[in-house]
């Protein structure tokens, strides 16, 4: 993902300590040409935590159970 709008961003964005902070850091990847390219590598390689294709961690769970069911 070296072309994403994260690159030079602080990781705590995407790492936030609550549901507030999701916010931020999906607005940063509303913006972002690799936005669905992010989202498909945390889904494939099942990372639990934090924000990837402007999704958070309840959000991706959740597409991964409809995608098994």
């Amino acid at each position: 993902m070296d072309h994403g709008k994260c690159v030079g961003k602080s990781p705590s964005i995407f790492f936030p300590s609550s549901g507030l902070g999701v916010e931020r850091a999906r607005k940063i990847c509303q913006e972002c040409t690799v936005q669905e390219a992010c989202l498909a590598y945390a889904l494939c390689n099942r990372i639990k935590h934090g924000v990837w294709g402007g999704r958070s961690e309840r959000e991706r769970r959740r597409l991964l159970r409809q995608a098994a069911a």
